[in-house]
């Protein structure tokens, strides 16, 4: 005989004991951010205005010098002569209106305030942005700011060993780093499988990377992917290297962090709060040498291993 399906409770359930429960809470998480190493590598030199003038030497190679002898003969008569129309830096500005309703923010602030909470997010997406425009912006980006002479391409398609130290024949004066895809790593990472020589890895930042000939290899996802094929950038970084650097106000109103400023905008009469946040920034490759990119590594390629 089947048993009755409203049997008497006899205690207290889950779902009502839950009302008088506190739940542990999180603050928002979100899967966008990223640990953007560029930004940590690069040096960040601060510009006053907005504007950064780069200095060049122009026809270096005429440039005379002598070495001692013990005769009387002349010793030549020299100068350095520099660009009359240097190029100069201008920052971008990353930006964005943040709208937060008052009666949000005044009612529902515990345990977490919620305009804190809206503001740390919104700033983690504009520093992502940040990572992507020093990278692919046209104008003053990684990408766009290589010299021809500085580009070399893929020998067999996928990235390997020979490609990467073809890369540090262009970058050789202190190289940094590597900086590439996640997905531009591993199949360089199977092209080092596949020739019996692993990668050794090194600790940065608390986080392990792999290497070649000692120079890390960066992962930043901001480097675009176009039909299975990517690029491998290698910088040497700092002014004191003449190496690439980056550009950024400082003092700005609101200063949150370096270049990066908060300023309240005024609530309207919907009774919503408005926050500016802008971030400026630039980047600037000082010499062509600082630079040069693998291009049209291919990362869809992949081997079977037969022990």
């Amino acid at each position: 005989m089947a048993e009755p399906n409203n049997r008497q409770q006899t205690a207290l359930g889950d779902v009502a004991a839950r009302q008088l429960a506190i739940a542990t809470r999180t603050v928002p998480q979100m899967k966008k951010i990223t640990p953007r190493w560029l930004t940590k590598l690069l040096n960040w030199v601060p510009v006053e205005s907005g504007v950064y003038r780069l200095n060049k030497v122009k026809d270096e190679d005429n440039v005379e010098v002598d070495c001692s002898s013990r005769d009387e003969h002349e010793i030549p008569h020299t100068f350095v002569d520099y660009v009359e129309d240097p190029r100069e830096y201008n920052l971008s500005a990353v930006s964005t209106l943040l709208d937060v309703h008052t009666r949000v923010s005044d009612l529902y602030s515990k345990p977490y305030n919620q305009i804190s909470e809206q503001l740390r997010l919104v700033i983690e997406t504009v520093k992502e942005k940040q990572e992507s425009e020093l990278i692919n912006n046209s104008e003053y980006g990684i990408l766009s700011s290589i010299h021809n002479s500085q580009r070399i391409k893929a020998r067999t398609g996928a990235p390997t060993p020979d490609d990467l130290d073809d890369l540090l024949t262009k970058v050789w004066k202190e190289p940094g780093f590597f900086l590439a895809h996640p997905f531009t790593i591993a199949a360089f990472g199977r092209e080092c499988t596949r020739r019996g020589v692993p990668p050794a890895t090194i600790s940065l930042f608390g986080s392990q990377f792999i290497t070649w000939r000692g120079i890390p290899l960066i992962p930043s996802d901001k480097l675009p992917i176009e039909k299975g094929k990517s690029s491998i950038i290698l910088l040497r970084t700092g002014e004191a290297r003449q190496g690439v650097i980056g550009l950024f106000q400082p003092g700005l109103p609101g200063e949150q962090t370096p270049g990066l400023s908060v300023r309240f905008m005024g609530i309207n009469d919907k009774a919503i709060a408005s926050y500016l946040i802008s971030l400026y920034c630039s980047l600037v490759v000082l010499v062509d040498d600082a630079v040069a990119v693998l291009e049209d590594a291919d990362i869809t390629k992949y081997h079977e291993y037969k022990y």
